[in-house]
């Protein structure tokens, strides 16, 4: 997503908000003991830890993060990230935050932050029973914290249309999208080895794979996901 919004001349700045890191690691970011956890902590302001990367400006994250919920149990925890970030997010269009898997106080301190939510879903059973869980923790956040935040859509991801089971389960997210006042994007970001070589790689798709099908979906995508946006 950053990469495209980037090469459209749209400044995006990137959020790994989760203590795996794995959004770091994507973007080959410089080891740097200084990261969303300092500024969350206030030891640092968020300008201060920006790094750029071909994919556009990131704020990294590490293991220091899965404490946290213990940690960061101070009146008003919610406001973490929105307050941090203050000062910065005015010079970006757009601004994605990646959260951990776990409806934690780093999740809750991003739908605070943010404007969209994009939920990515796999193809399966699991994904399915989690969405009630996470609709009634965004809609808490909605009435008490961030009244303007809606939910952009639930992307289906490592999709094929080769299985019935995936048919099935996007006829299922169809239904569950109608309770949860959204939609399921029209797009699916099919399986593709190109996406996961150069994620291993430590390279963005333009680079890697621009005729992929993985890049075609992620275009697809960002499209549809900007009229929601703008409209």
């Amino acid at each position: 997503m950053a990469e495209i919004l980037n090469r459209q001349n749209q400044k995006t700045l990137l959020i790994d908000l989760d203590p795996q890191g794995s959004l770091s690691f994507a973007v080959e970011t410089k080891s740097n003991n200084l990261t969303i956890y300092n500024v969350l902590k206030g030891d640092v302001k968020a300008k201060d830890v920006l790094q750029t990367t071909p994919s556009g400006d990131i704020i990294t994250a590490n293991n220091s993060l899965h404490g946290a919920d213990l940690e960061f149990n101070a009146t008003g925890r919610e406001y973490l990230l929105r307050e941090a970030i203050s000062d910065i997010k005015k010079q970006y269009k757009y601004v994605i935050i990646d959260c951990p898997p776990a409806l934690g106080i780093l999740t809750i301190n991003a739908l605070v932050a943010g404007d969209f939510v994009v939920i990515p879903a796999l193809a399966d059973v699991f994904s399915l029973q989690g969405m009630g869980q996470l609709n009634d923790s965004i809609q808490s956040v909605i009435k008490y914290c961030n009244p303007k935040l809606k939910i952009a859509g639930i992307l289906l991801t490592k999709f094929t249309q080769r299985t019935n089971l995936s048919q099935i389960i996007k006829d299922e997210l169809n239904n569950v999208t109608q309770k949860m006042n959204t939609k399921l994007f029209n797009t699916s970001i099919r399986i593709a080895v190109a996406l996961q070589e150069a994620q291993l790689q430590q390279k963005c798709l333009y680079e890697y794979a621009l005729l992929s099908t993985a890049m075609e979906d992620y275009k697809n995508f960002v499209s549809e996901l900007e009229d929601i946006i703008n409209e």
